[in-house]
């Protein structure tokens, strides 16, 4: 799993039909620090996150089997919202 924070949200109105009802945030993975590693990448949400939570998320063949279908088109899913960093 990584650690993120939610830094928007997306908007598509036309997309591949696993995609229509899910929540799209955009998320900035983050170290231990709470830096920012890697780039920005969407993710689909099933928690209910908002902008500017720390998520936890998941990706690949973990993050599609959240899904009805092994098959839906996503590579990143928010699974938890973080409460606290205790380090």
């Amino acid at each position: 799993m990584l650690m993120a924070k939610v830094v928007g949200s997306v908007v598509s109105t036309q997309k591949d039909e696993s995609l229509v009802g899910k929540k799209l945030m955009i998320i900035q993975p983050i170290n231990s620090e709470q830096q920012d590693i890697r780039f920005q990448q969407v993710a689909a949400d099933t928690v209910g996150a908002g902008i500017g939570d720390y998520v936890l998320l998941t990706s690949g063949s973990s993050a599609r089997k959240l899904f009805s279908t092994s098959s839906d088109a996503v590579d990143y899913a928010i699974v938890g919202i973080i409460d606290t960093f205790d380090f």
